[in-house]
């Protein structure tokens, strides 16, 4: 069976406002041959659910924007009423804000900054990091994620392109530093794309979600274990995300790398290289690339997104998710009209 996926957001999107916009979304994507989606859960340092254990630890429950509901127990009774599957996505990983300056998660917890090698906070694309080789840090994700699997009946659950992830520009903070002083008996290099000091870190992130899926699994053995990185080898070298280690540990059961790219060649190129990856060859089966079909003002071509999907079967990937929902509904649903007719029938 195809996995045909879709993103929903709370940026740039309306959709989790209210829950009739929620049954509405659902009832359209199960009519387009959609069977899975992956609603995003933590964003902008907020769960789009009552989280107790944020309540405990940052003293706010929930996105104030949904106070007095459950976006996602609204998402999961809809999509099961259709008869699509629910794989809730951790969007916002490690990172703890966007030019605020580490925002309200930093100034409660100091101690989780990450720092790049001038000893500042750790800023990359605007977007401002916790420590992510810190094992409170990661257990505090862990513990958010775990939150979402025992109290919700969910199919999966996801991390993208900040989790696992890291800038390789951070790792500069004095606990890491002391750790990798212990190790090697010396401080790490100055040059954050140094391969060892690239390395060291990557595998510190991949026993995080070594251990992520171990736990995710004791508790409910039969669900996925998603992830939605950088292309490798780019987002190794930017992010520290060594996605060849994780299929070959066996520690991700489906793999979505974000082949976002603006032109149907430059998609082409990639998709070919991708499946080229003699890592990925024998495990062909758990690949289903991420397209952008929407961002900002730009919004895919029918024909591109077509000749995407044909290409991705054509090269036995069967199937793909697409970021996000609304780009389906622009110039009246015409790339919905497209899928329903064509290829998701």
């Amino acid at each position: 069976m195809e996995l045909r996926g879709i993103w929903l957001t709370n940026v740039d999107s309306k959709i989790l406002h209210s829950r009739d916009k929620i049954a509405e979304a659902m009832n359209f994507l199960v009519e387009t041959g959609f069977n899975i989606v992956f609603p995003v859960v933590w964003n902008k340092a907020f769960t789009l659910y009552p989280s107790q254990l944020m309540g405990t630890t940052f003293g706010l429950e929930i996105d104030p924007l949904y106070k007095s509901r459950d976006p996602l127990a609204e998402v999961i009774t809809e999509a099961q009423k259709v008869g699509i599957k629910v794989i809730p996505w951790f969007e916002y990983g490690f990172v703890s804000s966007y030019k605020q300056n580490g925002g309200w998660l930093l100034s409660q917890k100091p101690e989780w900054i990450a720092r790049d090698c001038k000893g500042n906070l750790l800023v990359k694309n605007g977007f401002e990091w916790m420590n992510a080789l810190d094992e409170e840090v990661q257990n505090f994700l862990i513990d958010l994620v775990l939150e979402v699997v025992r109290n919700y009946d969910i199919d999966g659950i996801q991390g993208d392109d900040r989790m696992p992830a890291f800038p390789s520009e951070g790792g500069y903070d004095e606990k890491t530093i002391g750790r990798y002083r212990q190790q090697f008996s010396c401080y790490p290099p100055q040059n954050h794309k140094h391969h060892k000091w690239l390395q060291w870190r990557a595998d510190i992130l991949t026993d995080f979600l070594a251990r992520l899926y171990k736990e995710v699994k004791a508790v409910k053995p039969n669900i996925l274990v998603s992830m939605a990185p950088s292309f490798y080898k780019w987002g190794f070298n930017e992010y520290l995300q060594d996605y060849p280690t994780w299929i070959n540990k066996e520690v991700v059961d489906i793999i979505h790398p974000q082949l976002y790219r603006r032109d149907f060649s430059s998609y082409k190129s990639l998709v070919e290289k991708l499946v080229k990856q003699k890592f990925i060859a024998p495990h062909l089966n758990k690949v289903f690339p991420g397209i952008l079909i929407k961002v900002g003002s730009y919004c895919i071509s029918v024909d591109y997104l077509l000749e995407a999907i044909a290409l991705n079967r054509s090269l036995g990937i069967n199937g793909e998710v697409l970021f996000f929902y609304e780009g389906l509904r622009e110039n009246n649903d015409a790339l919905a009209k497209a899928l329903r007719k064509y290829v998701y029938f």
